[in-house]
């Protein structure tokens, strides 16, 4: 079986990608971050998914993006509640942390070369998202080209780096319908950018928000809402 590092968030569509990677065949290493994000309960989502979704290792990297601030995941901002789709499309919201995928990826990158693997996945959208520009199918080209360039293994012909986004197209509708047909547990994710102390969602930000609408469009009920 290859190598693949996963990068798991604990949210619908990082499980969803390493149920993927699985299904697909590959050995999979999943990667998450404790970045000083507000909703922490997500981590305990990813190892619990981790573990459930077969992953050989499961490492958390801990790196704090509040020295920059500037979002609503990592700084003293309120996160936006109850936008419609229209608002959600309209510029960058302020749940956006500065290069995020940039730096889980270079970190999954890091991972990869140590394994020899010559595959990451990430389950960036393209289409039912937030405006981020970092879930972009040219931003992943790009990366993916200078991955080719920035490694020893890479330089020496021993890995030729791929970045796998099987969800990159999808609708919110259709992650749903393709991670329940992989056997995602969506009782074990977390979506939410502002839960309560005890961790329940609080259903109307636009993580939520897109969230239930994937579920609605699929026809399939959501056990975090339900139970």
């Amino acid at each position: 079986m290859p190598k693949a590092v996963c990068l798991l968030s604990g949210g619908l569509d990082s499980a969803t990608c390493l149920a993927l990677a699985r299904r697909d065949g590959f050995e999979c290493y999943a990667l998450s971050f404790d970045y000083g994000q507000r909703h922490q309960i997500e981590l305990a989502a990813a190892r619990r998914l981790a573990d459930a979704l077969g992953a050989t290792a499961h490492r958390v990297a801990k790196i704090d993006l509040r020295v920059f601030g500037h979002s609503a995941l990592t700084d003293d901002i309120a996160v936006p509640k109850g936008r419609d789709e229209h608002s959600m499309s309209e510029g960058i919201p302020i749940t956006y942390v500065p290069a995020r995928n940039t730096i889980f990826l270079s970190f999954a990158l890091a991972w990869a070369e140590v394994l020899e693997s010559s595959d990451i996945f990430i389950g960036v959208n393209a289409l039912d998202y937030s405006g981020y520009p970092d879930c972009r199918p040219e931003f992943i080209e790009a990366f993916e080209r200078m991955s080719n360039l920035a490694t020893k293994t890479g330089v020496e012909g021993i890995t030729r780096m791929k970045i796998h986004t099987p969800l990159i197209s999808l609708s919110k509708a259709e992650i749903v319908r393709v991670g329940a047909e992989a056997g995602v547990p969506f009782g074990m994710t977390h979506s939410c950018y502002d839960p309560d102390a005890a961790g329940r969602p609080c259903g109307t930000c636009d993580s939520c928000l897109l969230r239930a609408k994937g579920f609605r469009e699929a026809g399939i009920v959501d056990p975090t809402v339900s139970s």
